[in-house]
C-alpha cells in the first residue's frame, strides 16, 4: 500500500506487477485526512508508513493487480495531451491581450505547434488501442454511444481499465467520471454486461424529482 507520487511510484508499481504482488494506491489527501482523524498531525516517512498500514487494515481496502505496460503507456500519452490542452488554453488567452504583431505571430505559431502535437499524441493513443483487440472492441462500443467523443472514450478506457470486464450490475470502481476537455458536456456513462452482450446507458446527473405534495379538496 502506497501513495501515488507521479513518476516516482511507477517503478515500484511495475516491479510489483512483474512479481504478481497486488497493491493499493491511496489518494494522498485521503491518507492525510485519515491521519488527522486519528490524531496524528506529525508527518514523517515512518509515521506515513504506519498510517497507511493502519488505514488499509481498518478500511479493508481492496488490493488490485498492477496495470499493464500498455495501459501505463496510454496513461502517459493522455496526461501529455491534457498538458497540451492547458497550453493551448493559455496561448489562446494570451493572444487576446497581445498588441505587438511580432508577439501575435509567435503566439499563432505556438498554437499551430500545439495542435500538431495534440494530433500526433491522439494518433499514437489510437494506434495503441487499435492494436489491442480487447481495447479496440471496447473503444468501438464507447464511440458508438451518442455524445461520447473519441477523446472521452480515450479517457474512459485509460482511467477505467475494468470497463467491460465487470460482473453484471457491479459498478466500476475507478474515479473516471470527470469530463474530458473535449467531451462537450457528455455525462457519465454507466455500463453493464449481461449474457455476454455489452450495453451502455447514460446515467442522469440530475437528482430525482420529489413527488408532488398531496392536496386536499
Amino acid at each position: 500500500m502506497f501513495e501515488p507520487t507521479g513518476p516516482y511510484h511507477r517503478a515500484v508499481e511495475r516491479a510489483l506487477g512483474v512479481a504478481g504482488v497486488p497493491f493499493v494506491k491511496v489518494n494522498p489527501r485521503q491518507a492525510r485526512r485519515f491521519a488527522e482523524a486519528t490524531g496524528k498531525l506529525a508527518k514523517t516517512d515512518r509515521l506515513d508508513a504506519a498510517i497507511l498500514a493502519r488505514m488499509g487494515a481498518l478500511l479493508e481496502l481492496e488490493a488490485r493487480p498492477a496495470r499493464s505496460e500498455l495501459l501505463l503507456e496510454l496513461k502517459e500519452l493522455y496526461v501529455a495531451r491534457e498538458a497540451l490542452v492547458k497550453d493551448r488554453t493559455a496561448a489562446r488567452n494570451r493572444g487576446k491581450v497581445l498588441t505587438l504583431s511580432l508577439l501575435k505571430r509567435q503566439n499563432a505559431q505556438r498554437l499551430e505547434q500545439i495542435d500538431r502535437q495534440m494530433a500526433t499524441v491522439e494518433a499514437a493513443i489510437l494506434e495503441i488501442i487499435e492494436a489491442d483487440e480487447s481495447l479496440a472492441d471496447r473503444f468501438a462500443i464507447l464511440t458508438s454511444i451518442p455524445g461520447v467523443s473519441t477523446i472521452t472514450a480515450f479517457a474512459l478506457l485509460i482511467a477505467m481499465p475494468e470497463l467491460g470486464a465487470l460482473e453484471a450490475g457491479r459498478p466500476p470502481t475507478s474515479q473516471a467520471w470527470r469530463q474530458s476537455p473535449d467531451s462537450q458536456g457528455a455525462g457519465p456513462v454507466a455500463h453493464s454486461f449481461e449474457a455476454g452482450a455489452p450495453t451502455f446507458a447514460r446515467r442522469s446527473t440530475c437528482p430525482p424529482s420529489s413527488p408532488p405534495a398531496s392536496t386536499q379538496t
